[in-house]
């Protein structure tokens, strides 16, 4: 099961991975094609009903495939507004095969009474109609022509197959928000989608070649997730708390930097009083919360709950230390928590003593192996190896692992992610504590598992970006400006 964002991601790694969009089309419009020879004769009338994107594209190739039949295909819309390159060197593949592909230019092309015979003709004697308007990236209700389109197409008598999901319905929830296609049948890529059980229709799932590395390793299409709503405000992408300092002030500091980098709006350092002023004094968007005292304390655990409480995410251990009231406050905090808490560096070895049944609070962990090894986790130097024992670890704790390696593994206990970003110039001191920021924000706006996978990547790619230009000799403050580069640059590349 996928949903329709995930496949988005998915189908953009796949290209990373060196997969083009344009081959798993061709798969995609062929397992279409195959799906209407199974239910159709030579000879059979088929009416095609293609939107302007790449569903529309999936539907131009199936034509190719189908010239025993007598196909023809509706562009909703003009040729030179089909919305990708791909789909519209398949546009021009019908042309250039002269096959009958028309375009609808109006919405009342559509209607019987006021169209071409011809036109009315393809819904009143057609033996299947392939809905291929829109896919699994479109919701909302439908627009002109294509709610006038899924009407005509629901009133034929023809059998109606959907390309990927019927248009109109949205394919995680398996509702629509007004007109949609009645299919019965539907071909879908790769992965059903969560919606599709809800439809009463037959649903057949079509391998287009996406490799399974495209779902395991983190990459660029990853990063789809990152959009920003155009009518944001001011605290929507996240408040996060760092919980740190005392025995070393450039940690908390770093990981308040690497949030604010990574898009968190706001970012509160809650710290001993006698390093406050030099926290703050790294950047002046950090807010500090000064704490009585030299070190953090079991004295402190309710101001640091009421601070968790009004913030979107927590992070508790950038320069911390280990003493042994500043872990029992720790343990106490974590026990108290309600929301969202990344859990780095000294505090990790607490997290095994926690009653995950009894905790209210969802905890992304971030060792490194020796960290994990020391909370009792697995030890293994393959990193295949290493994912399925994370894995289990991570469902023995009830709580998201992303173990720091040469290849990350990042886990819920469920699903399993590998990040192969990063390289050996990151040993230098600070860049967990940067990874430890990045994952704040984004847990802010992201499930776990997204947060810490996008994170990992994010981080390494950084640091790659990093040595690339410099060479080795990095600082944890060059991933600085690298981050915003890599989290929304990559995507215009």
């Amino acid at each position: 099961m996928i949903t329709s964002d995930r496949m988005a991601a998915v189908d953009a790694n796949a290209a990373a991975l060196g997969v083009p969009q344009k081959q798993l089309m061709e798969s995609s419009g062929n397992a279409v094609a195959s799906a209407v020879r199974e239910r159709t004769d030579p000879g059979d009338r088929v009416a095609i009903v293609a939107g302007r994107g790449n569903n529309g594209g999936d539907a131009f190739v199936a034509a190719r495939f189908l010239e025993d039949r007598d196909v023809t295909t509706l562009l909703l819309g003009r040729a030179e507004a089909i919305s990708t390159e791909i789909a519209r060197d398949n546009w021009v593949a019908l042309q250039s095969a002269e096959l009958d592909a028309r375009e609808i230019r109006d919405a009342t092309a559509l209607h019987t009474e006021t169209s071409d015979a011809s036109v009315g003709a393809l819904f009143d004697d057609a033996d299947l109609v392939v809905d291929a308007i829109v896919g699994t990236g479109v919701t909302g209700a439908l627009r002109e022509p294509a709610a006038t389109a899924a009407e005509r197409i629901n009133a034929a008598d023809a059998s109606v197959l959907a390309v990927d999901v019927p248009s109109g319905i949205d394919a995680d929830a398996g509702t629509a928000a007004g007109t949609a296609v009645d299919a019965d049948h539907v071909v879908t890529f790769h992965d059903e989608k969560p919606g599709l059980s809800e439809l009463d229709a037959t649903v057949e799932i079509a391998d287009i070649g996406i490799p399974d590395a495209a779902d395991l390793f983190v990459e660029r299409g990853d990063l789809l997730a990152l959009d920003r709503a155009a009518d944001s405000h001011k605290g929507d992408h996240g408040h996060v708390l760092v919980i740190g300092g005392g025995p070393y002030t450039g940690a908390p500091a770093l990981t308040a930097q690497a949030a604010l980098r990574a898009g968190a709006d706001l970012v509160t350092v809650a710290c001993p009083e006698s390093v406050a002023d030099e926290v703050q004094g790294y950047d002046e968007s950090i807010i500090t919360h000064p704490l009585p005292g030299d070190l953090v304390q079991p004295g402190h655990v309710d101001a640091l709950l009421d601070l968790e409480a009004e913030r979107t995410t927590t992070v508790i251990g950038p320069g911390l230390g280990r003493s042994e009231g500043t872990l029992d406050a720790a343990r106490e905090f974590l026990a108290s928590a309600g929301g969202t808490v990344v859990v780095d560096a000294d505090p990790l070895r607490v997290v095994p003593d926690l009653e995950p049944g009894e905790m209210d609070a969802t905890l992304l962990c971030t060792p490194h192996r020796g960290e994990l090894a020391a909370m009792g986790g697995p030890e293994a130097d393959d990193w295949r190896s290493r994912a399925d024992a994370v894995e289990a670890f991570a469902a023995e704790l009830d709580a998201t692992l992303l173990v720091k390696a040469p290849y990350d593994v990042i886990s819920d206990g469920e699903d399993t992610r590998v990040n192969r970003t990063g390289n050996p110039g990151m040993t230098a001191g600070g860049t967990g504590d940067v990874l430890a920021g990045i994952c704040g924000a984004l847990a802010s706006t992201q499930p776990l598992l997204e947060a810490g996978a996008i994170a990992a990547f994010v981080n390494g790619r950084s640091g790659d970006s990093v040595v690339d230009d410099r060479g080795y000799g990095l600082l944890a403050t060059d991933l600085l400006e690298e981050i915003p580069l890599t989290m929304w640059g990559e995507q215009r590349e």
